[in-house]
């Protein structure tokens, strides 16, 4: 007897969990068909594309932007220029280099910065070390000087060679790294 006992309890509990279970399933059907039927979406028709009207171009004597003498003179203006800049931008040779200088931007990461007696310092790490620098460190290897320093960014200004061997400058920025260990 002891070992039908569960059995018996178990058929026992089905049995009363079936009369429990009263089913709703055909009433939701039936108002789910009603409400099929009665509701109607309303879909509001597109408006009409408005036809593209290409507008015509008049030459009315004004300048040619493809003369010839124009752009050579044009041309030879702004290499003055850059010639006579050339000599303005280039990087202090000089001068004692520091420590960042030996790193490539894209190995440091801003990972805080700091104000110490009001002076905005940066915090860089580079190799697992922690740098402070400030605004006229240079750090890259492309002569680049720190000029801005915010809570979020360190900018500099770099010192770059361009394809005619004439140096000019280059805004470069890090970034603030959140979340980087």
């Amino acid at each position: 007897m002891k070992r039908h006992l569960p059995y018996a309890l178990a058929v026992l509990a089905v049995a009363a969990l079936q009369g429990c279970g009263s089913s709703n399933e055909d009433e939701l059907r039936e108002w789910m068909a009603q409400l099929r039927a009665t509701t109607r979406p309303h879909v509001t028709p597109l408006s009409e594309p408005k036809r593209f009207q290409p507008e015509n171009y008049l030459v009315d004597g004004s300048a040619d932007p493809f003369n010839q003498t124009k752009l050579t003179q044009a041309l030879r203006r702004d290499s003055a220029q850059v010639a006579s800049n050339a000599t303005l931008i280039a990087p202090e040779m000089a001068r004692r280099k520091e420590p960042l200088e030996a790193y490539p931007l894209d190995a440091m990461a801003m990972v805080g910065s700091l104000n110490k007696n009001g002076v905005p310092t940066a915090l860089l790490k580079v190799d697992n070390l922690i740098y402070q620098v400030r605004v006229g460190n240079y750090l890259g290897q492309n002569y680049g000087k720190i000029t801005r320093i915010t809570e979020t960014a360190v900018q500099l200004r770099e010192i770059v060679q361009d394809a005619t061997g004439d140096w000019m400058e280059r805004p470069a920025t890090l970034d603030l790294q959140e979340g980087k260990k």
